[in-house]
């Protein structure tokens, strides 16, 4: 069984930029579509991966998301409102979980001065803010510091909880079972599935934004700056997040049709999950 290393959250696979002189501003298109007549370096041939019930379901249903107020270095703030946007989240995969026919359980949430170590097959870095998903008890571990705490006003931490969400849909829908099952020849392989499970995350992690988009006090600026700070695998970095290019394409593509069927990227050619 794989340690479930793909999920710590979005401060190891990105970097949260905190001036605007440092952030990476070129934004992609959305992905043109996942089929194509160029095939994967690895092809995925599991069904349960390529062509999941939750493909099939429909876009995620509209609903009303408020976000609780939140101030800087507040962490019992920031906590609480994780908690909120998590009970939104509940509800609109809950029941389109059902409406699939998959099976649905509530997440579990433990907010932590520091992840365990050890436990899960964690493995926490040394960062100040992190957020982990374990798949065995079906549990978000969310550590607020710093790097998370001193700005919390965009739309990070709305976003940070959606990805971690999403793994536990990718659970729940037997995503991740499947890849946890999958066999790897190679270490480029095996980086490259890694990159199809975190890309799936974040693609259906977009798709609930827009279900709950346009949002109480938001404007298409929030969505575009949190979409210019995200930063993805640096030269050095193990392969397994994706590009920033890559990430982006796959968050708007999610955003773009509120639909977790156009976020099959376990379908999707190499080049669109490097």
């Amino acid at each position: 069984m794989r340690c479930l290393r793909s999920v710590l959250a979005l401060l190891s696979r990105f970097v949260k930029l905190l001036t605007l002189a440092a952030l990476t501003c070129a934004l992609v298109a959305p992905l043109a579509g996942t089929a194509s007549a160029e095939t994967a370096t690895y092809p995925i041939k599991s069904s349960k991966l390529t062509a999941n019930p939750l493909y099939k379901a429909g876009p995620l249903p509209t609903t009303v998301c408020e976000e609780p107020p939140v101030k800087r270095n507040d962490r019992k703030l920031a906590r609480a409102y994780l908690d909120a946007v998590i009970s939104c989240l509940e509800t609109t995969w809950g029941q389109h979980l059902v409406n699939a026919g998959l099976p649905y359980k509530p997440v579990k949430v433990r907010h932590v001065n520091r992840i365990p170590k050890n436990h899960c097959g964690f493995e926490p870095t040394k960062d100040d803010s992190q957020a982990w998903y374990c798949e065995r008890n079906g549990t978000l571990f969310f550590q607020l510091g710093d790097g998370w705490l001193d700005d919390p006003s965009d739309l990070w931490l709305f976003e940070t909880a959606a990805s971690m969400y999403a793994f536990h849909v990718q659970q729940l829908a037997g995503i991740y079972p499947a890849y946890d099952a999958l066999k790897s020849g190679k270490k480029a392989e095996g980086y490259e599935q890694e990159r199809r499970l975190s890309l799936q995350a974040e693609c259906f992690a977009g798709a609930y934004v827009k279900s709950v988009w346009p949002m109480e006090n938001r404007k298409s600026s929030d969505w575009n700056y949190f979409l210019r700070i995200l930063q993805g695998d640096q030269a050095g970095d193990k392969p397994t997040y994706g590009k920033s290019a890559t990430i982006r394409a796959w968050i708007k593509r999610g955003f773009a049709t509120g639909d977790p069927g156009s976020c099959n990227t376990w379908a999707a050619p190499s080049s669109q999950v490097r």
